[in-house]
């Protein structure tokens, strides 16, 4: 059944206005009156949905709640330094799939891409429709909350609330990441993950003052793309099998 993302849901009834949704119901799916589709709100709220009105500005549905039992004992959170191009639309699309909970775009000095406040709020836009897009193909009932662009060291300062805070990093004394959870079953984790030229000393030094764990990722050195996406899928699998 097809499945369509709705900010609010208003008791019984939603509507569906954003064009390119619309077009694609409309113009590509061509749905009509009575037809059912499955409506989720991104905090795990899932619905039966049955077209009640169609038109060239809206759709109109009749709601039914679904019961959706989706747990996750671990909730994940990647603050990831923002990459040159597009790669982090990619980033956003993957660790959705993945089931991140919540995603921290970063900038850390050795970070190349520069962006002002307006390209910030554009690309914080775009990721979030990823976001929601990669929830609806991969039936998840929640989308992750997408932060601001935020500075490494606010992100390390801000980090007290997670019981098990991870910065993989190229140098120095390291702990592989299965070793760390093999001895903790923790309820939040935090991980920062640096860009193509790593952390610098003086980034890693606040990170372990702040109680992160220096974690190695094996022996090859891996792009931002590929560090998110191996570190939260590895958590991930690893998590689920305890």
């Amino acid at each position: 059944m097809h499945r369509f993302y709705i900010e609010k849901v208003q008791g019984n009834t939603a509507e569906i206005t954003d064009t390119d949704v619309l077009h694609h119901i409309r113009d590509v799916l061509r749905l009509k009156n009575g037809d059912e589709v499955v409506i989720f709100d991104g905090a795990e709220h899932e619905y039966k949905g049955v077209i009640s009105a169609i038109n060239k500005k809206q759709v109109e549905l009749k709601l039914t709640p679904l019961n959706v039992q989706r747990s996750y004992n671990t909730k994940l959170t990647i603050a990831c330094s923002i990459p040159k191009g597009s790669r982090m639309d990619d980033i956003i699309d993957h660790l959705t799939q993945l089931g991140v909970e919540h995603i921290i775009p970063m900038h850390t000095e050795r970070v190349v891409v520069k962006l002002d406040d307006a390209r910030m709020e554009a690309r914080l836009k775009r990721w979030q429709k990823i976001a929601q897009s990669a929830a609806r193909q991969c039936q998840r009932s929640s989308i992750p909350d997408i932060s601001s662009v935020i500075d490494v060291k606010d992100v390390i300062s801000n980090s007290q609330e997670y019981n098990l805070k991870l910065i993989p990093h190229l140098s120095g004394k390291r702990t592989l990441i299965k070793d760390v959870l093999a001895r903790k079953k923790p309820k939040s984790i935090i991980v920062l993950i640096g860009p193509e030229g790593d952390f610098t000393p003086e980034e890693v030094e606040l990170a372990l003052h702040n109680g992160f764990i220096p974690i190695s990722l094996g022996d090859t050195v891996l792009r931002v793309a590929t560090a998110a996406i191996a570190v939260a899928s590895y958590i991930k699998f690893a998590l689920d099998k305890q």
